[in-house]
């Protein structure tokens, strides 16, 4: 695959059709021009994206529909495919391109991105059972994992298409992949202060693991596919099959956790998310898809140091 580089660059898809995945239409016009401005389109797009969520969600609780019931399995289908909708709507028409981004291999990225977080968060219950501070015991059985399911790929799908595809991609295209990493990271870990039993640590803890992790996973595939994968393959692993807290919620799952020991390697009421160990697997996960992203030439810089034309 061709490289992006300074600010996206003309590419070949796989159908061999080329074109800039990042490129605006350039229309005339002042009202065009404050759509095309950054924050005026993350704004849209964040608006549009929460507001959908935000109404489905008022909408299935009016009509009584529980998430443990088979209604809560389609409707949490039915959130899914309205997000994706919304975001590819909104790029559609406040950029006049094509969504690459949620474009092929879609199947391939997205069970990859899964594997890999299932993969990832057993390895880490994997250190912490080995150190002690951890046990698992028989729990809720898999009547439970369907709707595990369902609560990952939920949170995944509305938390990828806004941090990565409208916060990440659009700051990258202007100020650079590090400021985007640095600034998408850290604003991803102060969100999750608000959950149960977080801290300053815990917080810290969700910038470098997964604000990082997952940043880096789209910049190695340039595609949300697989950053979709990878979040929802690891809260379904921690919490529908390990039954540990996600995030500082609760939740029951094949088995059940028992974490014993410093606060430092449990994570606390927080969850092994918060451990230490989660941040070093996870980040030196991400830090190889960046230097991955860097061999493909996927590293966008600021626009201060683009070429200029003719240069």
């Amino acid at each position: 695959m061709p490289a992006i580089r300074n600010g996206g660059g003309a590419r070949e898809d796989r159908g061999g059709q080329v074109h800039d995945p990042q490129a605006l239409n350039r229309r005339a016009g002042r009202t065009w021009r404050f759509l095309q401005f950054p924050l005026t389109r993350i704004v849209l797009s964040a608006v549009a994206l929460i507001g959908v969520q935000l109404l489905l969600g008022a909408g299935l609780r009016g009509l009584g529909i529980r998430p443990h019931s088979g209604a809560g399995l389609a409707a949490a289908a039915l959130v899914v495919v309205a997000v994706l909708a919304t975001y590819g709507a909104c790029v559609r028409l406040l950029e006049q391109r094509a969504v690459v981004e949620l474009g092929r291999p879609r199947a391939s990225a997205l069970l990859a991105g899964f594997a890999i977080g299932v993969l990832l968060f057993a390895f880490v219950m994997a250190l912490l059972m080995s150190m002690g501070v951890a046990s698992v015991t028989g729990d809720a059985g898999g009547a439970a994992l369907p709707y595990a399911l369902a609560a990952a790929l939920l949170a995944a799908v509305g938390e990828e298409t806004l941090f990565r595809g409208v916060l990440f991609r659009i700051i990258e295209r202007s100020l650079g992949s590090g400021i985007a990493l640095a600034f998408t990271a850290a604003l991803f870990g102060a969100l999750h202060a608000f959950n149960r039993g977080a801290t300053v640590t815990s917080s810290l803890a969700i910038a470098l693991e997964a604000g990082v992790l997952l940043a880096a996973a789209y910049m190695y595939s340039r595609r949300l596919w697989m950053p979709i994968g990878l979040h929802a393959g690891w809260n379904f692993t921690e919490g529908g099959l390990f039954g540990a807290s996600v995030s500082g919620g609760q939740a029951h799952g094949v088995l059940a956790s028992h974490f014993a020991g410093p606060m430092g390697l449990t994570g606390g009421a927080f969850g092994p998310e918060a451990s230490g160990v989660a941040v070093l697997v996870c980040l030196a996960l991400g830090v190889t898809f960046i230097v991955l992203a860097a061999r493909r030439g996927h590293l966008v810089a600021p626009y201060w140091d683009a070429p200029r034309p003719g240069a």
